[in-house]
């Protein structure tokens, strides 16, 4: 079967699209053909700084011939509607129609259309055009002459050529001509644009990636990756030092070249007096370069790794250095930056006020720096105050927190009117993602506990899924106080998220919460904590979905979660319980015993019938209901003893010996007795049943 291979090369296409847009014309390319009629064994995409390229295998060479029977309106049917069935099936006359009877209906027509199959080349052609105009790149432009037209190519650089070849593996391909704004599409490609400008002829995917290759291009932008990554490490280790590894960076750098070319730089010792954090961010933002350390030492070395997209003759002397003076420029703004904000502010005097709200000591830089950030008023949102009112909000939740998590209350104050300082220091206006990070190093710088100076940083975590959550109970406390203020915030704004559109990343406060809650063992009432029934949903959204994630079914989570638990963490331990017992013999016997008189309850309580407030024993008349009386009150009694102790499958297992009396009951007794009273009494017994269970989980929920 015939391959097709695809290349759309341009201008420099910016690192962050590359991956998300290879994606996307794989995926535009092989729905439009499918959609087309054709089917296809496998599909590859691959990308460049400079190219985005698709690997279709085992393409069928042409599309099925098709034949649709298309019903009509009776051959009695007005004009109107003869003429509507006419123009939606595409013919020009009745006569081409056919007329089948029906027995009940009577005659009608049907159009019967043939679509004869059409040849894949045909079918390429035809769909590529669109898919390159109306290609969702998240930014794209119009160049050339071509650009003064309406409806012109947009592109997110300028379109160099495109490469469209179809063939089988044995046969001589094909180049499928379609155009697009002056540019054909043929089997001529072009390699690395300084190594090797000259055009290369290919005809497929194999001949096209060691084509390349010659080329100076390395197509597959993973082995880039593990090219520039190995070699970072062995020039690191030979220079007796260690490669500091950071994936989000090896990806970018890798849509920066075609050719990867790995040499060290080097910058004056004098600057490894800046945090590690400073240097490595100043390094990696400004000149995309990775840094080292001395092998097992969190301290950095003085060298660092930059990627060329050029095989220099000079072995790279000349990149290293244009690369040394920026980064020794950067490192000196760095410096400067980290020297300042360790220094006095120009104007304590102004601060005054702001210092005696907060409890700060004006003598101190980073006290400085909160007093600073609140007699600026630095607003926070607009309908929610300023950055010094929201500290004080924390301040007053940290306080009540401190009661629930055993921080140390004093630590716990000390640490919130400190937590935002740093946004007022210069290292983190350059570097906002230090935030919480350079909080830390200047509060360690002037004498704080370590508990506060912890808290400083980790009050922001957990920023995601696979962040790690604070440990210390100040910043446990603190952590807490931030994520809840912004969440209790915005809902009395009604600033909620809603669909994909998440502005505030509350969804990741949320989850924040949750993870804190659960991973560090604290119980905290968030219903009398944030007084938000509507917020207390939401965190129940973010819990199912913390849960799911570590592979709770969705049926117990449902079993357990009620409106009104605000205990996430005794929530978590219920359906931890609930998932080992269910599969056990003892859980099984619970599910089955209980399902089927809280399924005949609910029958019976959907249509009306009567059911008694409480039972009576004098209406109790055979054995089996005597006994299952008896066995729900023992097993009421020990379930609730066990859940005292938050002993939930100790609770369970106790209401699982109800099966036996269960099933004994209905072989026995007819609930639905002609004698009213009796009858009442009957669903009033199943219903203890359901009262019984429904303390650690409602069954009827569960699936199986």
């Amino acid at each position: 079967m015939p391959d097709l291979l695809l290349e759309l090369r341009s201008e420099e296409i910016p690192a962050r699209m590359q991956r998300k847009a290879a994606g996307d014309l794989k995926k535009l390319v092989t729905d439009a053909l499918v959609e087309a009629g054709l089917s296809y064994e496998g599909a590859r995409e691959y990308w460049t700084p400079r190219r985005l390229t698709l690997d279709i295998r085992g393409l069928t060479a042409r599309s099925a011939d098709v034949r649709e029977e298309r019903k009509g309106p009776r051959t009695d049917a007005n004009e109107k509607a003869i003429e509507g069935f006419l123009r939606g099936a595409g013919l020009s006359s009745i006569a081409e129609a056919q007329v089948q009877s029906d027995p009940k209906k009577g005659d009608f027509y049907v159009a019967i259309i043939s679509k004869p199959g059409r040849a894949a080349e045909e079918i390429v052609a035809a769909v590529m055009p669109d898919i390159i105009k109306n290609f969702p790149w998240p930014k794209s432009m119009r160049w050339g002459k071509a650009s003064v037209k309406p409806g012109s190519l947009r592109w997110v650089r300028p379109l160099q050529s495109i490469v469209c070849t179809f063939g089988t593996e044995h046969e001589e391909t094909v180049a499928i001509p379609f155009e697009i704004d002056g540019i054909v599409a043929s089997n001529v490609t072009y390699g690395h644009r300084f190594h090797a400008p000259g055009p290369i002829t290919v005809k497929r995917f194999e001949d096209y990636a060691s084509s390349l290759e010659k080329a100076y291009v390395v197509l597959d932008a993973e082995r880039r990756k593990d090219i520039i990554l190995h070699d970072a490490r062995d020039v690191a280790f030979a220079n007796g030092l260690e490669l500091v590894e950071d994936d989000g960076l090896l990806e970018e750098v890798s849509g920066l070249v075609e050719w990867p070319q790995v040499l060290m730089g080097s910058f004056e010792e004098d600057y490894l007096s800046i945090p590690s954090e400073i240097i490595r961010l100043t390094i990696k933002t400004n000149q995309k370069c990775f840094v080292t350390r001395p092998s097992a030492r969190e301290t950095l070395s003085n060298r660092f790794i930059l990627v060329a997209n050029i095989q220099a003759t000079d072995g790279g002397k000349e990149i290293i250095h244009g690369n040394g003076k920026v980064v020794r420029a950067r490192l000196s703004d760095a410096l400067h930056f980290w020297k300042r904000d360790q220094g006095d502010l120009p104007d304590l005097e102004t601060l005054e006020a702001s210092a005696k709200k907060f409890g700060l000591d004006l003598k101190k830089p980073l006290d400085q720096r909160m007093a600073k950030l609140d007699a600026l008023n630095v607003t926070f949102h607009a309908k929610l105050g300023s950055q010094g009112e929201r500290v004080a909000r924390i301040r007053a939740l940290a306080a009540d927190l401190a009661k629930i998590t055993g921080a140390d209350a004093a630590l716990v104050d000390r640490a919130v009117v400190l937590a935002k300082a740093d946004l007022r220091t210069e290292a983190v206006g350059e570097f906002p993602e230090l935030q919480g990070v350079m909080g830390r190093k200047y509060a360690s710088l002037q004498g704080e506990n370590v508990s506060v100076a912890t808290a400083i940083e980790d009050h922001y975590k957990p920023q995601g899924p696979s962040d790690r959550v604070p440990e210390d109970k100040v910043a446990i406390t603190v952590a807490l106080a931030d994520k809840l203020d912004t969440l209790v915030g915005f809902w009395a704004i009604d600033e909620k998220p809603t669909g994909s559109k998440d502005p505030y990343a509350l969804r990741r406060a949320a989850l924040g919460v949750v993870r804190i809650l659960l991973e560090r063992g604290v119980r905290l009432p968030l219903l009398a904590t944030t007084r938000d029934a509507d917020l207390l949903a939401f965190f129940h959204d973010r819990l199912k979905v913390y849960l799911r994630d570590l592979g709770a079914r969705h049926d117990l989570i449902d079993a357990v979660l009620t409106p009104e638990a605000d205990d996430l963490l005794m929530v978590a331990r219920r359906v931890e319980a609930l998932t080992a017992f269910i599969t056990s013999e003892d859980g099984k016997n619970l599910l089955a015993g209980t399902k089927r008189a809280t399924q005949l309850l609910a029958a019976e309580e959907k249509k009306g019938t009567v059911v008694a407030d409480s039972v009576s024993e004098a209406l109790l008349k055979l054995d089996a209901e005597k006994d299952l009386f008896a066995a729900v009150k023992a097993a009421s009694a020990e379930a609730s003893d066990a859940i005292a102790k938050e002993d939930f499958r100790s609770a369970m297992s106790a209401l699982s010996k109800l099966r036996a009396p269960v099933d004994r009951f209905f072989e026995d007794v007819l609930v639905n007795d002609e004698d009213a009273a009796i009858r009442a009494n009957r669903l009033a017994l199943l219903r203890l049943i359901r009262e019984a269970t429904g303390t650690v989980a409602d069954f009827s929920k569960i699936a199986g």
